[in-house]
């Protein structure tokens, strides 16, 4: 169910709501018993006062097409008088038993990350990785090899902290990036947002505050979120999380926690300097308060110099690293890490174990040797040049939108432009003409807690798509900011 408001326009929103809920029904898209989203939800959906709601919900009940009741909410009823009432006593009406602030997970994010890889679509807005970039032979070598041993070891349950070797040669490979750890420091996770939600559900208690950077990945502030934690966003610029304004929010809210995403920032690709990093450990250090460092993207680098990580500068062990492998290994395989104080990480596998039967156990052994072996940080190598390769062919192919007022910083490593559109773009009529040619991107709005303040702003992904088609789809993005611009 999609409603589209334009705001350009002599008609009242509520009647635009209306309007095109009455066509849904006429058309049969939505059907007798079907339950709208709550005033709150549907209020949310569309960012407009729940008091618009009210009204075009009123409006459709009073010409016959809405039945409201309390405990079932407003449900479509346009059928024969015969039928409603067996409509009514058979249908559950779900979205009343489900928690608002779930229902509220389907607006924007998910629905523009899923339908970005249908087939035809180019799509600037996923973060994943190329399925050209893993090492294939490599890979089915090594996995025939797991197969055809006669060690059942590979087919069985897996220890809820990962394998022993996994964790071994994780620690091995920890020690190049100048970080010590120990196996037993180490949790093995299947990606970023499981070890997100379960270091939540370990560290937060409702009304717990939480700051975050802003902007931030959705799945990071929801996650927080839903743990009943309280968001507190800082802002970044091109250095990172500024620090200056951090000290006065910990003596006020007493954070749990601060979450960072230092290397190649997500959506912004920033790169947080040497001096932020120090000056964030040293308030970590001063107050004893936790940093969750994630990082996904700290191998894709393609200039300058390498800055250490945020828990290879930790003296204190007072950094959470959270490391993905999903930017860097097979797409399909999701690895990823967390490494942590040992007292911490025996808690956070007494999750697992509650949450999960099993670890994945042939991936796992699949990562272990293909970083044992050297394969990993061979292929790190030809996936930065590919990766640099695109990233300056979508700059390239940039010019002539910069010419039309866009602008971006070009990013020394990671997989994303952070773009600003032309202060006079009309963004709803640039999502329509770039969906209608198959060109996906992420609203800026998204990453902000609020979703108002990066109304100007839109991420673009280099990583998955080809070369032909960020060719193709950067002339189409071109032409529909061209087509966009309100004159």
């Amino acid at each position: 169910m999609e409603i589209i408001i334009t705001h350009h326009t002599q008609t009242p929103i509520y009647l635009q709501i209306k309007n095109q809920l009455k066509e849904m029904i006429l058309k049969g898209e939505i059907t007798d018993g079907f339950v709208l989203p709550s005033e709150r939800t549907m209020a949310k959906m569309l960012s407009v006062h729940r008091n618009t709601i009210i009204k075009a919900y009123t409006e459709l009940k009073s010409e016959g097409f809405l039945a409201s009741s309390q405990g079932k909410g407003y449900m479509i009823s346009y059928q024969d008088d015969s039928e409603k009432e067996e409509t009514r006593s058979n249908v559950i009406a779900w979205s009343s038993l489900i928690k608002d602030e779930y229902l509220d997970l389907k607006i924007t994010f998910d629905d523009l990350f899923t339908k970005s890889y249908s087939s035809n679509n180019i799509s600037f807005a996923g973060g994943i990785a190329s399925t050209e970039e893993y090492g294939k032979e490599d890979l089915n070598l090594i996995l025939n090899d797991i197969i055809a041993s006669d060690n059942l070891e590979a087919y069985s349950y897996t220890p809820y902290q990962g394998i022993y070797n996994l964790r071994l040669n994780i620690a091995h490979f920890m020690q190049a990036k100048g970080i010590k750890a120990k196996p037993k420091e180490i949790q093995i996770v299947s990606e970023t947002n499981q070890a997100l939600d379960y270091l939540a559900a370990l560290l937060i208690k409702p009304g717990d505050v939480v700051i975050t950077e802003e902007p931030v990945s959705p799945d990071v502030y929801r996650t927080f979120a839903l743990a009943g934690g309280r968001i507190i966003t800082v802002p970044i610029d091109e250095e990172g999380i500024i620090c200056d304004r951090l000290e006065p929010l910990i003596l006020k809210h007493n954070p749990k926690f601060i979450y960072v995403n230092p290397d190649f920032q997500n959506p912004t690709g920033i790169l947080m300097s040497l001096k932020r990093r120090k000056a964030l450990l040293s308030l970590s250090n001063k107050y004893k308060l936790p940093i969750i460092e994630e990082d996904g993207a700290s191998e894709i680098r393609f200039e300058g110099v390498r800055i250490p990580t945020l828990r290879a500068l930790d003296k204190g062990n007072n950094v959470i690293y959270i490391y993905s492998f999903a930017l860097t290994f097979a797409p399909g395989i999701r690895m990823a890490f967390v490494l942590a104080d040992k007292t911490l990480i025996k808690s956070l596998s007494c999750i697992v174990s509650i949450r999960l039967i099993s670890l994945d156990s042939i991936s796992q052994k699949l990562l272990s040797s293909y970083i044992e072996k050297g394969i990993y940080l061979k292929n790190l190598r030809n996936i930065c040049a590919d990766y640099m390769e695109k990233r300056d062919l979508m700059c390239t192919c940039l010019t002539e939108a910069k010419t039309l007022g866009l602008d971006f910083q070009k990013p020394t490593g990671g997989v994303y432009l952070w773009c600003k559109l032309p202060p006079d773009i009309d963004f709803r009529r640039l999502y329509i003409k770039t969906s209608e040619k198959g060109v996906s991107f992420i609203p800026g709005n998204v990453f902000y807690l609020k979703g108002t303040k990066g109304d100007s702003y839109i991420r673009l992904n280099f990583s998955y798509p080809s070369k032909q088609q960020i060719e193709k789809g950067i002339k189409i993005l071109t032409e529909a900011i061209r087509e966009s611009i309100k004159k």
